[in-house]
């Protein structure tokens, strides 16, 4: 969402420049020609920045930022002062009153948005880096020293043989093993244990998965070729 600036000034030609030149920089901008108009506007919306000239038709855009500084819900809000005048006097009176930027007329639009940028950054609305995104928990989760392993936060119930065909296939998840790989993963180069006894400890894992998660399916067969966990 573009950050949200109200600009507080009577000039029209001064008016449209400032908020072409920024509109271009991605911002929305909000307009107003009088004191009592921007200050209806600021009650309405919350506006992420100010940029407000001094002399306006009906009183001084001072007396709006003194006012804004007593306001908490405003106290913070960052505002950049234009003026036709650059005496120091005016300078100085705005930020004591709490303006964050000041720029006096003739002014630059680049410069302008360079400035209303920076106030923006500065105030985290804008060009903050984003806050890391939370890494998702592992769908599966294999404590190997203690041999268990969790789906979905959720402890499955495993036999040991279970476990280690269920770390084996978790392991070269995506890849088909053969009955044979399974076998000896599971049981060992010496095991008089067949094909079949493989194809029925990985119907009981099925079943104990579907427990966990009704809705998939992990491991599906390949058939002539063995069984493969799909994540």
């Amino acid at each position: 969402m573009p950050a949200r600036l109200l600009l507080l000034e009577d000039d029209p030609a001064i008016a449209r420049t400032v908020a072409y030149a920024l509109e271009r920089e991605g911002l929305a901008v909000a307009h107003s020609v009088l004191v009592h108009d921007a200050r209806e506007q600021l009650a309405r919306t919350p506006f992420d920045l100010l940029v407000l000239d001094v002399g306006l038709p009906d009183g001084s855009g001072l007396d709006l930022l003194r006012e804004l500084r007593g306001v908490a819900a405003t106290a913070t809000l960052p505002v950049l002062v234009l003026s036709a005048h650059g005496e120091e006097l005016d300078r100085v009176l705005g930020l004591e009153l709490g303006a964050d930027d000041y720029l006096a007329k003739p002014f630059s639009p680049r410069e302008l948005s360079a400035r209303v940028k920076a106030l923006l950054r500065r105030a985290g609305t804008q060009g903050a880096a984003p806050a890391p995104a939370a890494r998702p928990a592992p769908l599966f989760h294999d404590d190997e020293a203690g041999q268990r392993i969790s789906l979905r936060g959720q402890p499955l119930a495993l036999t040991r043989r279970e476990y280690r065909l269920l770390a084996c296939l978790l392991r070269g998840a995506g890849r088909i093993h053969s009955r044979d790989a399974l076998l000896n993963a599971a049981w060992g180069d010496d095991s008089e244990s067949t094909d079949r006894t493989v194809d029925t400890h990985i119907k009981t894992l099925r079943a104990k998965l579907r427990e966990v998660d009704a809705g998939h399916e992990y491991i599906s067969t390949h058939r002539g070729m063995g069984y493969c966990l799909d994540l």
